[in-house]
C-alpha cells in the first residue's frame, strides 16, 4: 500500500502553441545534437485536476487511484527530466507498485541503445556485473547522466527478473540523420531503425513544437534543410523507440511495458505514444497512460499534455 505522502498525482494541464513558444526548454546533446527532453507544464500549488480531461478544475488525486488506473494500461510512460533525481526515485517507486499488482511487466529505457540489448540481457541473467553492464553498453559515452540515477531500477529488474528493453537509436545513426538526412544511412545503420516508410513526419503540431526549439537554439539563424534533418532525427528517435515497444508487446501480449523516457517524447502523445498506437491498432482495448514526473514552469493549453502529473513531496 503506497503512503499518500509519497507523492501527489496531478492530472494534466496543457498549453497553447503560442505559450509554448515562450517557455520551451532546450537540452544540448553530444556533438551539438539537440533533442527535446523536457517540456514545461503548469502546476497549481500541488493541486490536481479531478478528471484527466478537464484542465479547468483542480483537485488532489489519491495515488492509489492513479496507480490502479496505470495498472490497467498496456503501456505506461514515466516522462522524466533526466537530471532530476526525484524523477528517478519516483520511477522506481511506481515500478515497484505496478509490479506488486502485476509481475508481468517490462521496463523500456531510453538510456540504452538497441545494439546493447544482449548486454542488458546478460546483466539480467546474472552473467555480467553492473559495472560490466555500464562499460559494455558504453553508457557513460552514449547517455552520460549519473549511473546512480538508474542503478536501483536496474537492480530491481534483475532481482525480480523483469525484462528491460534497450529502446534508443544508436548515437551514430541519429547524428548522421541530423547532419545529412535519412538518405545517407547505410544498410548497417538501417538494421537499428524501423523501415523508412514507417518514419512519419506528418504531424504538423509536433513539427511546430520542434521548430520552436530549433529556432531558439539557433537564434533564428538555422537553415530550412538543417531543421528538416533535425526534425527527422527527432522523429527517428521516437519511431525507433515506438517500434521496440510495439514489437515486444506483439510477442508478449500479456505484459505491461513501463517506459522511462524524457518528457519531450511523451507530451501530447506526439512522440512515442501515437507511434506505438499506430503499430498496435489491432490490439483490442489497447490503452496507454502518460505521466509527467515533477513538471515545472507555467503554461496552458486546450489540448491535454499528459494523463497525469506526479509531484514528489520534496519538489512541491
Amino acid at each position: 500500500m503506497i503512503e499518500k505522502s509519497f507523492a501527489e498525482c496531478v492530472a494534466p494541464i496543457s498549453w497553447h502553441n503560442k505559450s509554448m513558444r515562450k517557455t520551451a526548454k532546450l537540452f544540448v546533446y553530444s556533438l551539438g545534437f539537440l533533442l527535446l527532453c523536457m517540456i514545461p507544464v503548469i502546476i497549481h500549488q500541488g493541486a490536481v485536476t479531478a478528471s484527466p480531461w478537464q484542465s479547468s478544475s483542480t483537485s488532489i488525486l489519491n495515488p492509489e487511484t492513479v496507480l490502479n488506473d496505470l495498472a490497467r494500461a498496456n503501456v505506461v510512460y514515466l516522462g522524466e527530466t533526466h537530471e532530476n533525481q526525484a524523477d528517478h526515485a519516483a520511477q522506481l517507486q511506481i515500478i515497484q507498485e505496478l509490479h506488486q499488482q502485476n509481475d508481468r511487466i517490462a521496463i523500456a529505457m531510453e538510456m540504452f541503445q538497441r545494439p546493447y540489448q544482449p548486454v542488458l540481457d546478460q546483466y539480467l541473467a546474472g552473467e555480467i556485473t553492473e559495472d560490466e553492464l555500464r562499460q559494455q553498453s558504453e553508457y557513460d559515452r552514449r547517455w552520460g547522466f549519473p549511473w546512480e540515477y538508474y542503478a536501483p531500477i536496474l537492480q530491481f529488474a534483475q532481482i525480480n527478473q523483469i525484462p528491460v528493453l534497450a529502446l534508443n537509436t544508436p548515437t551514430e545513426v541519429t547524428q548522421k540523420v541530423a547532419q545529412k538526412g535519412l538518405e545517407n544511412l547505410t544498410e548497417a545503420d538501417r538494421q537499428w531503425i524501423p523501415p523508412l516508410v514507417e518514419i512519419h513526419i506528418d504531424n504538423e503540431a509536433y513539427r511546430q513544437m520542434i521548430r520552436e526549439v530549433y529556432d531558439q537554439f539557433h537564434q533564428g539563424h538555422g537553415s530550412s534543410e538543417g531543421f528538416e534533418n533535425f526534425f527527422l532525427a527527432q522523429v527517428l528517435w521516437d519511431e525507433t523507440m515506438a517500434e521496440t515497444i510495439a514489437n515486444f508487446l506483439q510477442a508478449n501480449p500479456d505484459y505491461q511495458v513501463v517506459v522511462l523516457v524524457g518528457q519531450g517524447h511523451v507530451v501530447y502523445d506526439y512522440g512515442i505514444p501515437s507511434r506505438v498506437d499506430r503499430r498496435l491498432t489491432e490490439v483490442p482495448n489497447f490503452a496507454q497512460r502518460s505521466v509527467l514526473l515533477n513538471p515545472v514552469n507555467e503554461a496552458r493549453s486546450e489540448d491535454e499534455i499528459a494523463d497525469y502529473f506526479w509531484i514528489s513531496p520534496a519538489t512541491e
